[in-house]
């Protein structure tokens, strides 16, 4: 499994920004999701971020599973907020029947809170969305190499990218895992959820020692190259930024800084 699978490196235009351009994007985003507290700007927000995904050549497939992995959870912050979260307000749309036990008369579903819910719900979507969006677009090396321009030193950067490069590894052992179980008779898609959960923690245990081993067989390769970390050390391409990545950053960061200008003046932002 490699990243293509998920995104592309080369074939979209936002491929092609400098890192950097695109870590700054991921901060604006980032800072922009949290500094914003309104439903409609966060959704417009999320929205934004979800368009920018498919125009770089995110798979739609990748982007739909993990929205659906997390409905569960957004159907909890939708109750927890709009039954629970009286700070934002008071105007109840639905209250529990007096003759319930406990509850009756004083359970009530709030607008505010509800409309606090979906803004959370915004935000979340912006902060995973955006990930992607900045990662899966990049190839390794160059975000090596627009991590050390950024004074990050390069024990660091190398880390990052190697664990980067980790992770489809580690899908790819899942899937062998789950094939060689598949040919040994066991129907997954025949089980219940609670069957699933219990088959899938049961992979945790090759999984973990396929990932030692893997590990331990980088650990000797680089002792083979006499790896050191030096950061004198030279590159075989250079990140440099372009006059489109120069119009990106500029882009974002106007944007914060308008936001932040509008939400300490005139309110713009805030839950209302």
């Amino acid at each position: 499994m490699t990243w293509r699978r998920i995104g592309s490196v080369t074939d979209s235009p936002l491929a092609r920004l400098d890192f950097r351009a695109k870590l700054t994007l991921l901060f604006v985003a980032t800072s922009l999701a949290f500094l914003w507290e309104s439903p409609l700007l966060t959704g417009c927000l999320a929205l934004l971020i979800l368009i920018l995904n498919l125009l770089a050549h995110v798979r739609a497939s990748y982007l739909s599973r993990g929205l659906l992995f997390l409905l569960p959870f957004f159907a909890l912050l939708l109750i927890t907020h709009g039954f629970w979260n009286t700070s934002v307000g008071h105007t109840a749309i639905w209250t529990a029947p007096r003759e319930w036990p406990l509850v009756g008369g004083s359970l009530r579903l709030t607008r505010e809170g509800l409309a606090y819910g979906v803004m959370v719900i915004f935000r979340t979507l912006t902060l995973i969305w955006v990930t992607p969006l900045t990662i899966f677009t990049t190839d390794l090396n160059a975000l090596t190499s627009g991590l050390v321009q950024l004074r990050l030193p390069y024990q660091i950067a190398f880390t990052f990218s190697a664990t980067l490069r980790f992770v489809p590894l580690l899908f790819e052992e899942i899937q062998s895992i789950t094939q060689a179980q598949r040919l040994r008779g066991l129907a997954l898609e025949r089980m219940g959820l609670w069957q699933r959960l219990v088959v899938y923690s049961r992979l945790a245990v090759p999984l973990i020692l396929g990932a030692m081993v893997r590990s331990q067989q980088i650990e000797v390769a680089l002792a083979a190259k006499a790896f050191s970390g030096s950061p004198e050390r030279t590159y075989l391409h250079q990140s440099r930024l372009r006059v489109s990545d120069y119009v990106i950053i500029a882009l974002c960061l106007a944007l914060l800084a308008g936001a932040l200008w509008l939400r300490v003046t005139r309110g713009i932002g805030r839950f209302a």
